[in-house]
């Protein structure tokens, strides 16, 4: 009979823990998900590439850096996937390159966009280094 009762109550606790334990992942995996705000500075000294926003888990879909080019230099022809793109010019200026589509001229104080699955570049043609900061987020659908 004691074993009974043993088995009746390991049974009951066990079925207890399937049903808690998906609840508690879901729970988990949305606090996991859940970026915190933080503070990232940029760097005076980067003469080519600084890591900004890194992407999830510490932001939700976004990532970022700030990108130095020497006159001359590309970044190189990439696709941005599934991520819309935009670009902030600080300093310098060169031409945003979207394969197939418009190529627009930056300057410092200029904002350039690029939706999501578009090949593009990004082309220093000044005389001093082409200082930008990009910004990618993942496109919902």
């Amino acid at each position: 009979m004691e074993y009974r009762k043993r088995l009746s109550c390991l049974k009951c606790a066990l079925m207890a823990v399937m049903i808690v334990f998906p609840i508690f992942q879901r729970v988990n995996a949305q606090t996991a998900a859940r970026p915190e705000p933080f503070l990232a500075h940029l760097s005076d000294t980067t003469t080519n590439y600084q890591e900004i926003f890194p992407g999830p888990p510490k932001t939700a879909s976004m990532h970022s850096g700030l990108v130095v080019l020497t006159p001359g230099t590309s970044v190189g022809r990439h696709s941005t996937k599934k991520y819309e793109e935009a670009i902030v010019v600080l300093s310098g200026s060169g031409e945003f390159r979207v394969t197939g589509g418009p190529t627009l001229q930056l300057s410092p104080n200029s904002v350039a966009y690029c939706p999501p699955k578009r090949e593009h570049d990004v082309v220093n043609t000044g005389t001093a280094p082409l200082r930008y900061i990009y910004i990618a987020a993942k496109h919902e659908k």
